[in-house]
C-alpha cells in the first residue's frame, strides 16, 4: 500500500528536464496545500532526475500563487555540476501561471570530520507526553501526530505568550520511515509563530521556505518513528517575520535546521 505521502510526492516525468504532479486532498491547507508537501514535490522532481548527482542537501522554496487542486507542473534543471555538489534552479507551473520558484543544491556524501555545535533540549520520551491535537479543521494535519512538550497556541481565552517558542515530538500518522522528501515536509510542520504572541485570529502564510538537510539518507532511514522539532522566531514587523526551527532525531542527531519568511496580517477591528 502506497503511504499517503507518497502518494502526494509522485511525479510524472514528460520529458528531462519537467515533470507533472497533482495536489492531494488529504494535504490540504487553508488556502491550497500545505506547503511542506509542495516542497517535498519539488525535492522529489529532483530527486527523480536523470542527472542526480548526489543527495539533496539544501532546498528553498518561494510560493509566488497558491496552486489550486488538480495538476501542475515542474522545470527541474541542474544548472551546474561540480564534482561533488550539484546546482539547481526550479520553477513551477499551473496553466500558464508561474505558481512557484526554487533552487536546490544536492552533494556527494563525503567521509569527513564532522562536529554539532547546536544542543539538543533536554526533553522526556514521546510517549511521556500526551498526544495533541492543533485545533484546526486542516486535511494536512491528519497525516501527523504530535506531542507537545511546551509552546501549544494560545487558544482563547488563554493568554498570549511572550515568546514564540515551541517543542513537540512527531512522528507520521501513518508509519513511514525518514527521507528527504519526508524531512522537507515536516520541516514546515511548525505552526506560524504569530499565533503565539498575537493569537490565532492572525491571518499568515509562507512566503519563501528553506531547509538544510545535515544527515545522508541512511541515517534518516535509521532515526525512528519520532522526530524533536523546536521552532522560534527573530523579529515581527511590517507583515512579516522569519521562523526558524531543528529537527532532530531521538537519539539526539541535528538532521535538518529551517526557516520561514512568513506573511502575515491581523484581523481588522471595528466598522
Amino acid at each position: 500500500m502506497v503511504h499517503v505521502l507518497d502518494e502526494a510526492i509522485a511525479v510524472t516525468r514528460t520529458n528531462d528536464e519537467t515533470v507533472a504532479a497533482r495536489t492531494h486532498p488529504q494535504w490540504e491547507n487553508m488556502v491550497g496545500p500545505f506547503g511542506g508537501i509542495t516542497a517535498a514535490t519539488v525535492a522529489s522532481a529532483v530527486l527523480s532526475h536523470p542527472d542526480l548527482l548526489g543527495e539533496i542537501v539544501a532546498v528553498t522554496v518561494n510560493f509566488a500563487a497558491p496552486i489550486a487542486a488538480g495538476e501542475w507542473s515542474i522545470v527541474a534543471e541542474p544548472v551546474r555540476t561540480n564534482r561533488t555538489s550539484q546546482h539547481w534552479a526550479i520553477t513551477a507551473r499551473q496553466g500558464a501561471d508561474v505558481v512557484l520558484t526554487a533552487t536546490a543544491v544536492t552533494g556527494v556524501d563525503r567521509d569527513t570530520w564532522g562536529d554539532t555545535e547546536a544542543v539538543m533540549p533536554e526533553v522526556g520520551a514521546p510517549d511521556t507526553y500526551a498526544e495533541t491535537r492543533i485545533p484546526f479543521p486542516l486535511k494536512w494535519l491528519e497525516n501527523y501526530r504530535m506531542r507537545f512538550i511546551a509552546g501549544e497556541i494560545p487558544m482563547p481565552p488563554a493568554p498570549l505568550a511572550d515568546d514564540a517558542d515551541t517543542m513537540f515530538w512527531l512522528r507520521h500518522a501513518e508509519e513511514r520511515a525518514w527521507d528527504a522528501p519526508a524531512l522537507i515536509a515536516a520541516s514546515d510542520a511548525f505552526y506560524p509563530r504569530v499565533f503565539r504572541r498575537r493569537g490565532p485570529a492572525v491571518r499568515a502564510s509562507t512566503i519563501t521556505l528553506t531547509t538544510y538537510l545535515h544527515a545522508p539518507a541512511g541515517e534518516l532511514a535509521a532515526a525512528g518513528a519520532h522526530l524533536l522539532l523546536r521552532a522560534g522566531a527573530s523579529r515581527y514587523g511590517r507583515g512579516l517575520f522569519e521562523q526558524r526551527g531543528e529537527i532532530w532525531s531521538e537519539a539526539g542527531a541535528l538532521l535538518a535546521t529551517t526557516y520561514q519568511l512568513v506573511y502575515f496580517s491581523e484581523p481588522r477591528t471595528g466598522s
